[in-house]
């Protein structure tokens, strides 16, 4: 808010012209009406192109508009109505009223080039919105490149259906409202040299609170408050080689990560199982929960790229880290709980947890490009992601039957928990592309990769193989591509991917699959442009235990009309359909098998008309909008309809406002509805 005030403070300074760049405007004017009839140009040694003695010599100085230029947006932002799920509008817009900072944008150079020669400065979004960047670049010529870049992200995500679309009404298990940082400096010392050092620094924090579900046993969830607090610290340095025939990169970097939550409750919570067991209901009376993590990862970095001949490119990259992380966690609750394994009810249980990991992490890519013919381009990568994790966590766990008087019963033994857990995991990929000019409209392409690899992971709790699976990754995909230019106004472009694996990791994999994707693109004219796009994907797994299908299927049209070079008049437009329809067998309740199925066929459309007023050209309006509709497992409709205004007050001063209205309906969910309307009125102004 401090910034905004002191921006609208520099209004009147930003929009006034400077008397001597007055002066420098009138000069030139009275000089043209003092040279309107048409002379001889003056010869070299004509005495009387030489100024006089007495006539001022002209002022070498720079003009005083050419150190600073840019614009800023600002305005206020006024929601007069609203009804609905307030909850569902900030997960989805979260757009707050009050005076806003839109955006800024100004250059500064410096003519004696000072401290810089050149700084670049932008924001957007300041003044409450969800989400707000700020952006600075400042350079001296071969001394020194600086990029400070800074994102605050405001998220909240309550959409009660998604947590528990079984309860009345909805009922939040996982709701998020927390604030996400991130902070990038980076800095290049002598750029365009040969050896350019370079440091960087990159922070991530976020903090907030939300609620998530405490589960004592696997029996029951109980919704509670949660704090998050965690953050991520990235120092990186190194130094590039440059020269003609190849280039080298020597990185090295550290990160430091902690996060830090906890969850309390207190009073009578009941959880999602609302029926009795054995003629008791479980609820949650007291909860006080806590964890933190610590981690730590050095790392290595080197690449290097060559070109020992003109038809021939390579390049290669290297990283090696080793993350470190500690755990530390604890529970106590109190309340009424089942063991079903046992049948025993127990009225309170602690956790104790403590453990350590690390992960040797390698990976390695290189590859080339040859080009035997000027027609003809090989492509050849490779690359492999190893990790090893090595844990050892510690748990003790104890139970309360009841108390009398200070005397607590113990259900059973307290239970302690030592183990060690490895995980291995390997991937590899292998790729070759070999594109050739057929003729000069026509390119074709075509390749092929193959990926393996194999892992040894944690099981789930389910698991009947132990604590430990173990899978294999074989896959093998052709590729296949065209870009065609019939003419100068007509091009097409066309894509396929196919694919059959003898393994994969997990259910939902890229299995069997085949992947097209198709663009076209047709100037009728030097104002109107047609382009169109089709992607299609269809992924099975037969195997009888999964029977996985997954067909997905998009299409698009864009229209950008331009007459004029939209003086008057603009119009873009876009409509994109798509439909998504899967199936795959899980197991239920008492492991019978069941058919999970989702089908979504949704359309999208988009328009702006922009037309420049009959009267005043330079003021316009924009008409248009958005809506999307979707019909399946999940109908939901949401409409966006919008009118902008932008009109000139003066040479460097604009109005602008403008008007939207939000609707959103589910017809399974009826309660995460909202409507409202949003105005925005403000001022530009550039110089």
């Amino acid at each position: 808010m401090r910034l905004l005030i002191a921006l609208l403070f520099m209004v009147p300074a930003f929009g006034q012209q400077t008397p001597a760049a007055a002066e420098q405007q009138t000069k030139p004017e009275q000089q043209g009406a003092a040279q309107a009839p048409a002379q001889e140009p003056a010869k070299a040694d004509d005495q009387s192109a030489k100024p006089k003695a007495d006539e001022p010599a002209a002022n070498p100085a720079p003009s005083t508009e050419s150190w600073f230029s840019g614009s800023i947006d600002f305005g206020y932002r006024y929601i007069p109505d609203f009804s609905g799920n307030r909850n569902v509008y900030r997960s989805i817009l979260d757009l707050g009223q009050g005076p806003r900072l839109t955006a800024l944008d100004f250059t500064l150079t410096d003519p004696k080039k000072r401290l810089f020669d050149r700084m670049d400065v932008r924001a957007n979004g300041w003044g409450g919105d969800p989400y707000n960047t700020a952006w600075l670049s400042a350079r001296k010529s071969g001394w020194y490149d600086l990029t400070l870049d800074y994102r605050n992200i405001a998220y909240f995500n309550a959409v009660p259906s998604f947590a528990n679309p079984s309860a009345p009404a909805g009922f939040d298990e996982q709701s998020f409202d927390v604030h996400r940082r991130n902070f990038t400096g980076d800095l290049e010392l002598l750029p365009g040299k040969h050896i350019t050092p370079y440091l960087a620094f990159d922070h991530n924090s976020g903090y907030g609170n939300g609620i998530t579900d405490w589960v004592p046993d696997q029996n029951d969830n109980f919704a509670v408050p949660t704090l998050l607090r965690d953050s991520t610290n990235n120092y990186r340095g190194g130094v590039r080689f440059q020269y003609n025939r190849f280039h080298i990169t020597l990185e090295q970097g550290g990160t430091t990560f902690k996060d830090d939550d906890s969850a309390s409750e207190s009073g009578l919570t009941l959880g999602d199982r609302t029926s009795a067991i054995l003629g008791q209901t479980l609820d949650l009376t007291s909860l006080h929960e806590n964890y933190g993590i610590r981690g730590t990862s050095i790392y290595t970095k080197a690449q290097a790229t060559t070109n020992p001949f003109s038809w021939l490119d390579l390049y290669g990259q290297f990283v090696f880290s080793e993350p470190k992380v500690t755990v530390n966690y604890s529970d106590i609750a109190t309340g009424n709980f089942v063991l079903l394994n046992s049948l025993l009810f127990y009225s309170g249980q602690q956790n104790l947890g403590t453990g350590a990991a690390n992960q040797p992490h390698t990976t390695g890519s290189a590859g080339f490009e040859m080009r035997p013919r000027k027609w003809l381009r090989i492509l050849d990568s490779w690359m492999t992601d190893r990790y090893h994790d090595a844990a050892a966590p510690f748990v003790t766990q104890s139970y309360t039957t009841g108390t009398s008087g200070a005397i607590t019963v113990p259900a059973a033994p307290s239970s302690i928990a030592a183990l060690n857990y490895s995980q291995v995991v390997n991937y590899n990929q292998e790729q070759v592309d070999v594109i050739a000019s057929v003729t000069s409209r026509l390119t074709l392409r075509g390749g092929y990769r193959f990926v393996w690899g194999d892992a040894t992971v944690l099981a789930g709790q389910l698991s009947q193989s132990g604590p430990l699976a173990s899978g294999q990754l074989h896959r093998n995909v052709g590729l296949a591509g065209l870009n065609y230019r019939m003419t100068q106004r007509l091009s097409v472009n066309l894509d396929y991917e196919g694919s059959s694996s003898d393994h994969i990791y997990f259910r939902t994999s890229l299995n069997d699959y085949q992947k097209g994707r198709a663009r076209a693109r047709y100037q009728f004219n030097n104002a109107l442009t047609v382009q169109a796009r089709f992607t299609a994907l269809d992924n099975q797994n037969p195997d009888p235990s999964i029977r996985y299908s997954l067909r997905a299927q998009d299409t698009a049209l864009s229209v950008f009309w331009t007459p004029k070079e939209a003086k008057r008049i603009s119009l873009m437009g876009e409509y994109d359909r798509s439909t998504v329809n899967s199936q795959i067998l899980y197991l239920g309740n008492f492991l019978a098998q069941g058919t999970s199925s989702y089908r979504d066929d949704a359309h999208t459309a988009t328009a702006a008309m922009t037309v420049a007023l009959p009267k005043y050209p330079a003021a316009k309006i924009v008409l248009g909008g958005s809506f999307f509709t979707s019909n399946g497992s999940r109908t939901s409709h949401y409409y966006q309809p919008l009118v902008q205004l932008s009109v000139p007050i003066e040479k460097h001063l604009y109005w602008n406002t403008e008007w939207k209205w939000y609707g959103y309906a589910e017809d399974f969910y009826q309660y995460e509805a909202f409507r409202t309307n949003v105005f925005i009125s403000g001022f530009r102004l550039v110089r």
